[in-house]
């Protein structure tokens, strides 16, 4: 008769390292609630829930812009990184540096932060200090065009282009 000897076996992960960003607060929104009109959010900056039909273009602008088409963007994978209309224009710049090229990202001011910089993405948001963060790079990285958004991948041009 044969006896086994069972030894338990602990398997570790030498090296390995987490995909999170120091800071970034998360959320549990689901996607897909269109609405017209203004929507009081729950958050002063809003990260996903209700939202227009129609979503932001993606881009540069120099005015804030309405919460209910941007969150729509985000909704398709867009990053919307906004600044204190008080932040040097040095630092505008170099956000601008970091967005471009990029397909699904929006710049704007936002005249309603208390952060210098606050980047958003569905279900997900940073506030920073300066632009010469690293977490700047890595946040755009990580969820422009993530799977954590519910439309990722949908378009993030030919709609809604206009300011407050």
């Amino acid at each position: 008769m044969k006896r086994w000897l069972l030894i338990p076996l602990f398997l570790t992960a030498c090296g390995a390292t987490t995909n999170t960003i120091d800071g970034v607060k998360t959320y549990a929104y689901e996607g897909g609630d269109h609405q017209e009109g203004r929507i009081a959010y729950k958050e002063p900056h809003p990260v996903g829930g209700a939202h227009n039909a129609q979503w932001q273009n993606c881009g540069t602008y120099t005015q804030d812009l309405y919460p209910e088409y941007a969150v729509h963007s985000l909704e398709h994978g867009a990053v919307w990184v906004t600044y204190r209309p008080d932040l040097p224009q040095s630092e505008v710049l170099a956000l601008q540096d970091a967005l471009d090229g990029r397909t699904h990202t929006l710049l704007s001011p936002r005249r309603e932060q208390t952060a210098p910089i606050v980047m958003t993405a569905w279900n997900a948001q940073l506030e920073l200090e300066r632009t010469s963060d690293a977490r700047v790079t890595a946040f755009i990285q990580k969820y422009e065009q993530a799977g954590t958004a519910p439309e990722a991948g949908a378009s993030c041009s030919g709609a809604y282009r206009e300011t407050q």
